[in-house]
């Protein structure tokens, strides 16, 4: 493959190079198996994975989707820390190497040297083949469980990847990336229990001295009573034909919902407040639920506010808000 930058055009074009010679219909029925298993109880030492066909079609499915939502979280905690860049990044859970791809592109400039590791060999193999001479990385067998022990790094990334351990491998996990890198990202489904999920593993992480620099604009509790809402985000991903096949439909997009953490142990400077769900725009006003250090509220943004207002209108879901130069 030709290098290039890594970018979300770059891997479609990568992953649709993986498909060609792939008949349509097996992709369609290794992705309806594997969706339906794959991320969901298996344990991590019996990875259903089973061959390069079954990769190829799962990655083509969820890679996009997985390099948009980490990229997400990864520009919320630039924004958060502009002056801090990773010089070594390991991608916990890796599989293709989806995070690995929005940590380059994240920080283009000079990209980290990154360890993917994962118990799937047929997908470190095909992560490999996809990033030759776009990601600077090394693919490595281990099981993900209370037994991995992490070299020292700067960056952990842990993405889709909690859900499917035990408790007790969860906490373990996050207590050792806490141990091994100065910053720690980890990004599940945008769903009830992925949300919990994350909540535990920030608890974890701020136990063991990180301060949250994303989403949240503090490091203390959330404000959301349990079991009456969850936190979380959306990112746009273009369809490929395949998502097309697999799922219908004709539009050319789907929503990611994610919810993640980003949490250090260096410097950084938390957003004021965050958008915590799609802005409403009203005539004449743009209704914008956040989340701010005193806890959830609603701000009503009209004509009255002038230039806030255009802003407010151009908010989207996760933003930062104020916005930067309004103070």
């Amino acid at each position: 493959m030709n290098a290039s930058a890594p970018s979300a055009a770059s891997l479609r074009a990568a992953l649709a190079a993986l498909l060609d010679g792939l008949p349509p219909n097996r992709a369609a029925q290794a992705v309806e198996r594997l969706i339906a298993n794959y991320r969901g109880t298996t344990p991590t030492d019996a990875p259903v994975l089973r061959d390069r066909s079954d990769v190829a079609a799962y990655a083509a499915y969820r890679m996009p989707a997985t390099f948009e939502a980490v990229r997400g979280a990864l520009y919320a905690l630039r924004d958060a820390a502009p002056d801090w860049a990773p010089g070594t990044h390991t991608d916990v859970g890796g599989g293709t190497g989806a995070a690995s791809w929005a940590v380059a592109e994240a920080w283009e400039e000079e990209p980290p040297r990154t360890t993917v590791l994962d118990w799937a060999e047929p997908a470190l193999a095909l992560g490999r083949e996809l990033a030759a001479g776009i990601v600077d990385a090394e693919w490595r067998r281990e099981r993900i469980g209370s037994a991995l022990s992490l070299a020292d790094t700067d960056l952990v990334t842990v993405s889709y990847v909690l859900k499917e351990l035990t408790e007790a491998d969860r906490t373990a996990l996050v207590t050792e990336a806490a141990r091994a890198a100065q910053a720690v990202v980890i990004v599940e489904p945008g769903t009830p229990d992925g949300y919990e999920r994350i909540i535990a593993a920030r608890t974890l992480l701020i136990d063991a001295g990180f301060t949250v620099a994303a989403p949240c604009p503090h490091s203390g509790a959330c404000p959301i009573v349990p079991g009456t809402d969850w936190c979380h985000f959306s990112a746009r991903v273009s369809r490929s034909s395949l998502h097309r096949q697999v799922k219908g439909g004709s539009l050319p997009y789907e929503d990611e919902k994610y919810a993640y953490v980003a949490a250090v142990r260096f410097p950084a400077t938390p957003t004021t407040g965050r958008v915590v769900r799609r802005p409403q725009i009203r005539k004449g006003q743009v209704l914008l639920e956040l989340c701010a250090p005193e806890g959830l509220g609603r701000e009503t943004v009209t004509k009255r506010h002038g230039p806030l207002y255009k802003q407010a209108r151009d908010a989207e879901w996760g933003d930062s808000w104020p916005p930067e130069d309004e103070g």
